[in-house]
């Protein structure tokens, strides 16, 4: 089950948050081979047009490291108020099957700017 977290987003700046990925025992999870993919939107139901992909990228493999980014130009074009948003990482087994998992979730507040 993804972690849940409401986080802000300062419309017009920059954003990078770093995550820290464990396994449920405590230790760190590998991020070796996966991938990782998050995206943030007005709604669940919103389409494709309305949605906002962070750059996302394993950092440190090793220690379980992802950052996710927005530029100011993307922060800039998202409407002050409330979205959702989620991030899954995922590898291919040894089998070929990619398997997916949602490590964190939640809500994020867009707070707007007037600084422009």
């Amino acid at each position: 089950m993804a972690q849940y977290e409401e986080f802000t987003i300062d419309q017009g700046s920059d954003l990078a948050l770093e995550l820290h990925l464990i396994n449920n025992d405590g230790s760190v999870k590998n991020l070796t081979n996966y991938t990782v993919a998050a995206k943030l939107k007005k709604t669940y139901t919103s389409d494709s047009s309305d949605t906002t992909d962070f750059t996302s990228v394993v950092t440190d493999a090793a220690s379980g490291i992802v950052t996710l980014e927005l530029t100011n130009t993307q922060t800039d074009a998202l409407k002050k108020g409330r979205y959702v948003y989620d991030v899954e990482i995922s590898f291919v087994d040894s089998s070929a099957n990619t398997i997916i998992e949602r490590v964190l979730e939640g809500v994020a507040i867009v707070t707007p700017s007037v600084t422009k």
